[in-house]
């Protein structure tokens, strides 16, 4: 089987995770590398140097001519780059979220199902075995569901600046809420009906209309209740700063990282995913109200790193285009995080509860 071409663009750390995963993939070869500084020149230097680079994605995109495309920039290009992308015949690796607005991410979708061409959304938590089983579990607790999640970065050096030009086009809650609702509507496969959510601008480095912290309330058809808390910048807490948890009538599953919750480590993207153990407690009780079972741990050997992730990630991405994976769930998924996302965003800055 002929090898996939694809071209890179975006060099910052997810792009050049996932240059990486193509670099050490047979499947794929690397046919341009494009970011308008000097990461492209960086990145191919990492990867053994030799790949035609570009600081112009159009002159790359009709240079290369690409089996596919990997979009790894900031969220405000994601659309018009992967509409161009899929309109020239390739398929599209895409970070999330899929675009800036949620009429773009519809746009996407439609152009992809028009083409006939795979889009892949990088929601790196749905090939994390951890996760996966995190999900599975929820599913014994019965219903409602409540589910507790944060994820705060106390950034600094390096990572303010990232987080400083992510926060130019989204808020935090936008950004990686949409890992943490797209796992929230897997464990309750209900229907969202509406959110709420406050949010604080804490430093003057943001423009002056978004802020660096948020938390954000869903409410599900079936009664189940989540939230999800994100705050960025050199001023945020790393006191429990890593909460994931669902609850519901016959116990808890919760990811307890101990490393990942060690001090220093909130904005270091391995201790992101990182699970390390699941604890899973049983409600039950006997006639003097004491607990008929012990906590259950499981520590799933298989613990991938953050690269390991990304490798897993093209993986899927490789089989979906050899194997003509229909991908439409996959990315009705992605435009339904992001509408809820949308939606709360909208609650913080008009303070009143969203109906979705």
């Amino acid at each position: 089987m002929s090898k996939i071409r694809v071209l890179v663009v975006g060099c910052g750390n997810m792009g050049a995770s996932h240059a990486i995963a193509y670099h050490t993939n047979d499947g794929f070869e690397i046919c341009g590398i494009v970011s308008t500084g000097k990461s492209k020149e960086v990145l191919n230097e990492r990867l053994g140097g030799g790949y035609e680079l570009f600081s112009d994605y159009d002159e790359a995109l009709a240079t290369t001519k690409p089996d596919a495309v990997c979009i790894s920039t900031y969220p405000d290009t994601h659309e018009a780059f992967a509409i161009k992308a899929l309109e020239s015949g390739a398929h599209v690796f895409i970070e999330k979220p899929l675009a800036d607005t949620v009429e773009g991410a519809e746009r996407v979708a439609a152009v992809a199902k028009q083409t006939g061409k795979k889009v892949v959304v990088g929601y790196i938590l749905r090939h994390h075995p951890s996760w996966e089983k995190f999900v599975e579990l929820s599913h014994q607790l019965g219903k409602p569901l409540v589910m507790r999640m944060n994820l705060n970065q106390q950034s600094h050096g390096n990572m303010w600046d990232v987080h400083r030009n992510l926060m130019k086009s989204l808020s935090p809650i936008v950004d990686c809420g949409v890992h943490y609702i797209d796992v929230m509507c897997q464990m309750t496969r209900s229907k969202p009906l509406q959110v709420t959510a406050i949010g604080a601008r804490l430093t003057d480095d943001i423009a002056a209309n978004n802020y660096n912290y948020g938390q954000l309330q869903i409410r599900f058809e079936d009664g189940s209740v989540g939230w999800y808390e994100a705050g960025w910048g050199p001023m945020i807490s790393e006191t429990a700063f890593f909460v994931k948890d669902v609850i519901g009538p016959k116990g808890c599953v919760s990811i307890v990282a101990k490393e990942a919750g060690a001090s220093g480590k909130s904005d270091n993207v391995d201790s992101h995913t990182k699970t390390e153990s699941l604890r899973f407690h049983h409600a039950d009780i006997d006639e003097n109200n004491q607990f008929t079972k012990e906590d259950t741990w499981i520590n799933l050997t298989d613990e991938p790193d953050h690269q390991e992730l990304c490798n897993r990630e093209q993986r899927y991405f490789l089989k979906a285009i050899q194997e003509d994976v229909d991908l439409t769930d996959h990315v009705q998924d992605a435009v339904n995080s992001l509408k809820i996302a949308f939606a709360c965003d909208e609650s913080v800055r008009t303070g009143q509860v969203v109906y979705l």
